[in-house]
């Protein structure tokens, strides 16, 4: 039975945050009482911000990470590697990566893995402009630090593909990590040994 509300604009209230993923309406509703139980600048600063980042935000036109200007910290940072680039899925795992402190090189953001069956192809992910990085010349280590499940070896063994005609050496996270694991769950420990203990990447599934 649909649940009946006492007012219109908490039930829109709710069902906004309840597309939220991972929030039901049980939860969302929750979160809409405790706002509506702030005052009125703590709600209006909850907002703003909300707002504010996706008005503001950037994208590094390098890396593709979220930034706050046009070349993230890590890209335009100059006691970062700049001859080592680790590829990665999506934000999170930039942030998974950075939290091992074992990593000092920059990054590249598919924004994705290749995967039919949810009609993601290469060309919907940022594999072009990372061709483009590696012919500039200065890349010496490409490192593919996807998660270990079948999109992210078929996005792995695609990227090697490409990359095959230019002199770089390409290696790939070693497999401290289940397979099946998703970058973002593994603990830092393990993460950072593996992104240590990197293995060559042979171009094999």
């Amino acid at each position: 039975m649909n649940q009946q509300y006492p007012s219109v604009l908490l039930e829109k209230a709710v069902g906004e945050f309840a597309k939220l993923p991972g929030i039901g309406r049980k939860t969302a509703m929750r979160l809409v009482l405790h706002l509506l139980r702030q005052d009125n600048a703590t709600v209006e600063a909850f907002s703003n911000a909300i707002s504010t980042l996706k008005k503001e935000v950037k994208y590094c036109k390098v890396c593709h990470n979220i930034s706050d200007t046009d070349v993230c910290r890590i890209c335009s940072n100059p006691s970062r590697d700049a001859t080592t680039v680790c590829v990665v899925e999506n934000i999170r795992d930039v942030m998974a990566v950075e939290n091992t402190q074992q990593y000092r090189g920059l990054y590249h953001v598919l924004g994705g893995v290749i995967s039919p069956m949810d009609g993601i192809g290469p060309s919907d992910l940022e594999i072009d402009s990372l061709v483009e990085r590696v012919k500039s010349g200065t890349i010496k280590e490409v490192i593919l630090a996807l998660s270990s499940t079948m999109e992210g070896d078929t996005t792995n063994f695609y990227i090697f593909r490409k990359l095959a005609g230019y002199d770089v050496k390409i290696t790939m996270i070693a497999r401290g990590i289940s397979i099946g694991d998703e970058l973002q769950y593994t603990d830092e420990v393990t993460l950072g040994r593996s992104i240590v203990n990197r293995v060559a990447f042979t171009g094999t599934l």
